[in-house]
């Protein structure tokens, strides 16, 4: 019986072989062996970085985030080798897109445990993130595609979050934008932390300041005034 249901998950798996390579599909396999979540249901992103999918798990939905095999692992290794928490890390495929995914991992868990508004981490094994589903029956929309009701309320929760992010979480998000927040109910679930840094990284003063220029560029247009200097000032008080 038990290796009859790992055939039927299996098939039910190649059903997503186009997105999935051989190694990949085992990590998923794994996932699901180990409980996380039972079976995916469909697509809810797919991206060059990776590609993202709602999960079942009894009655509750999942989300998993699968980090693709073809990604430009040079590139991650290039943003991952200065920061001081994966000196030593190998040059090597694999361990570079599988690092990442960990660092994901890791980066929710502590903005997490610090009060920001983030997914909650689940599991992670190898290239497969497992992690909270934000929304109801359907996904949260991200911010760009749906604008909140109240944009001057909606901008202080989020720049509450950043803060929180930089005091208590010691992290800077560093690919901030409309596009990686989600609006949930008209408050903001901050998403996609895989480039996110400690503030240890040479460059994360930068990368605040453009994060924060980004956000109140995107709610200037909305008819706020904001100052992004002024804002990058009151976040790091």
């Amino acid at each position: 019986m038990a290796i009859q249901k790992e055939d039927t998950q299996r098939e039910r798996f190649k059903a997503f072989s186009h997105v999935f390579d051989e190694g990949t599909l085992r990590a998923v396999q794994k996932e699901a062996s180990i409980g996380t979540f039972e079976a995916l249901k469909s697509p809810i992103k797919i991206g060059k970085e990776a590609n993202i999918f709602s999960a079942t798990k009894g009655n509750e939905l999942r989300c998993v985030k699968i980090y693709r095999i073809a990604a430009n692992f040079k590139k991650m290794y290039e943003y991952m080798a200065p920061d001081p928490r994966y000196a030593g890390l190998k040059r090597n495929k694999m361990s570079i897109i599988n690092t990442w995914a960990i660092k994901e991992y890791r980066n929710l868990l502590r903005a997490r445990e610090n009060g920001v508004r983030v997914p909650k981490p689940i599991h992670v094994f190898k290239n497969v993130l497992v992690m909270e589903f934000i929304g109801g029956k359907e996904p949260a929309p991200q911010l760009n595609n749906c604008q909140p009701d109240n944009p001057k309320l909606f901008y202080e929760m989020l720049i509450s979050n950043i803060r929180k992010l930089y005091h208590d979480a010691k992290l800077v998000h560093a690919d901030l934008s409309q596009f990686n927040v989600l609006n949930f109910d008209e408050k903001p679930v901050i998403i996609d932390l895989s480039h996110a840094v400690d503030l240890r990284y040479p460059d994360s003063r930068s990368k605040l300041e453009r994060d924060i220029k980004i956000v109140c560029a995107y709610f200037n247009k909305l008819g706020m005034k904001l100052d992004y200097m002024e804002e990058v000032q009151k976040v790091m008080k």
